[in-house]
């Protein structure tokens, strides 16, 4: 193991809420965008600049759990990272990113993004939770509470 339970997935919760957050304002973006509050050439330059790093944190949560040992939550981390790797590496030419304003409004690309973006936010909360379960198991490991036996008389507080 190379870093401790504990940190470790304290280190997921952190990344996974900053995913999250990221996913929120993709949500409301794209909804903005559906209600023409902003035009699509600004709406696609704010997504497409939070791919990168989006696609980064996933990759180092992953990265994480792997290096410490974590089989079965990397093997459920895994087809994610596959996903992002493809989304973000197969860009069509000449697109300026993987949301395009000349294309967004295209064969219902919109509510493809926001349906992506809503199943996006199901996987990563759930692994908000399983985290969480997992961080709290790795706090509560062992005998936090120094109990004697049942003839101990207990003197300190």
């Amino acid at each position: 193991m190379i870093l401790a339970e504990t940190l470790l997935f304290s280190l997921a919760l952190v990344d996974i809420c900053g995913i999250l957050f990221v996913l929120v304002y993709y949500i409301i973006t794209l909804s903005d965008l559906e209600c023409d509050y902003l035009n699509a050439q600004e709406c696609c330059d704010n997504l497409n600049y939070w791919l990168l790093p989006k696609y980064i944190a996933h990759c180092f949560v992953t990265f994480l759990l792997l290096i410490n040992g974590q089989i079965l939550l990397f093997l459920f981390n895994l087809p994610m990272f596959i996903w992002l790797t493809f989304e973000y590496f197969t860009v069509p030419k000449g697109n300026s990113g993987a949301y395009d304003p000349a294309e967004i409004y295209n064969r219902g690309q919109l509510k493809k993004h926001l349906r992506d973006v809503m199943i996006y936010i199901i996987y990563y909360l759930l692994f908000f939770f399983i985290y969480v379960y997992c961080f709290i198991l790795a706090l509560l490991k062992g005998d936090p509470i120094n109990r004697g036996s049942d003839d101990d008389i207990v003197t300190e507080i």
